[in-house]
């Protein structure tokens, strides 16, 4: 073959590749591969960077993670820091900075400690939703997620009467659906003050219309899962009038969970407290949704991530596999 041709045949080759490479992960919610039985692996964290020994171990996980060529991106349940160290623009830079120290695409839930606990004297006393304002005009100001490479995502706000809420995004990689919702901590900001209150009532509405059509996207086209990532936790152990804020939300999850009838796995960090289980209990017949999980992602002092293995062979779809980043163990 002629040298001409090579390189014709070369780069068809490489312009096909490129058309299913980014066929894998979509926007909109359609990958286009509804048979398709391969697996990917991705990484869940959360609760992360926290005080002087959180700064120091983060950079061995992102190292952790970096160091796993075959994930597909990553995922941050938000909590970028404590909730007694400053909301100051350095924090965020510096934590953008970070997150773009990922080899993947690096997906960020945001949590209540980046703004809703602002207010507090120890966080600077700032105005909670100047510091949302910025949050989302600093880690949301494109259509594609954080990271070295980036992936594209479906925002919300690009429907007109949800314009501000561009944290609340959704893709698909092979045929699964992943949901990013901003329900956070402190009673989803419930309670605190008139102004809170009213931020919280049109969030709230914002997330269940969210949460409604993702799921109906869902089934639309047939996914094999779903996975729906909140800073919360939401309280389902917890009576009805201590959890005010997340009624609304655990209500909308129950019945699309059952409507949808395939896998369905809530990810979230907040209380410090790694662990998987299955703690929805229907309303109608008090059983148990054995298709439903919930995922308590590392955090805190426990500076470690859970690599997620889906394959849509797998009844569960979903397989988790602790990583202890061995450089952040603390001697005893």
């Amino acid at each position: 073959m002629k040298r001409a041709g090579i390189g014709a045949l070369v780069t068809a080759l490489v312009i096909v590749l490129g058309m299913r490479l980014s066929a894998q992960v979509t926007a909109d919610g359609r990958d286009g591969r509804d048979h398709d039985d391969r697996s990917f692996s991705f990484a869940l964290i959360g609760d992360m960077p926290y005080g002087a020994e959180g700064d120091a171990k983060f950079p061995n996980v992102i190292a952790d993670i970096n160091a796993d060529r075959n994930l597909s991106f990553a995922v941050h349940d938000g909590d970028i820091k404590n909730g007694s160290s400053l909301c100051s623009d350095e924090m965020y830079f510096n934590r953008l900075d970070l997150f773009n120290q990922f080899r993947r695409p690096l997906v960020y839930v945001p949590g209540d400690n980046e703004w809703t606990d602002c207010h507090r004297a120890n966080n600077g006393a700032y105005d909670p939703l100047e510091r949302l304002a910025f949050l989302r005009s600093l880690f949301f100001s494109t259509e594609r997620s954080l990271g070295r490479q980036t992936m594209r995502l479906r925002r919300q706000s690009t429907d007109p009467d949800y314009a501000a809420y561009r944290e609340n995004v959704r893709w698909s990689t092979h045929g699964v659906l992943f949901v990013g919702l901003h329900v956070v901590g402190s009673n989803n900001n419930l309670g605190r003050t008139p102004e809170a209150d009213a931020e919280y009532a049109e969030r709230n509405a914002a997330n269940l219309v969210w949460l409604q059509e993702s799921f109906a996207r869902a089934r639309s086209d047939r996914s094999r899962a779903v996975m729906i990532v909140i800073q919360a936790n939401p309280g389902f152990d917890s009576p009805a009038s201590e959890r005010t804020g997340f009624n609304d939300f655990l209500v909308a999850l129950e019945a699309e969970t059952l409507a949808f009838g395939r896998p369905v796995v809530l990810v979230h960090g907040d209380s410090h407290y790694f662990r998987i289980d299955k703690p929805m209990i229907a309303t109608t017949s008090g059983r148990r949704v054995e298709l439903f999980t919930r995922v308590e992602t590392f955090g805190e002092n426990d500076n470690h991530w859970l690599h997620v293995t889906v394959d849509r062979r797998n009844p569960n779809v979903f397989t988790f596999d602790q990583r202890i980043v061995t450089a952040n163990l603390v001697p005893h």
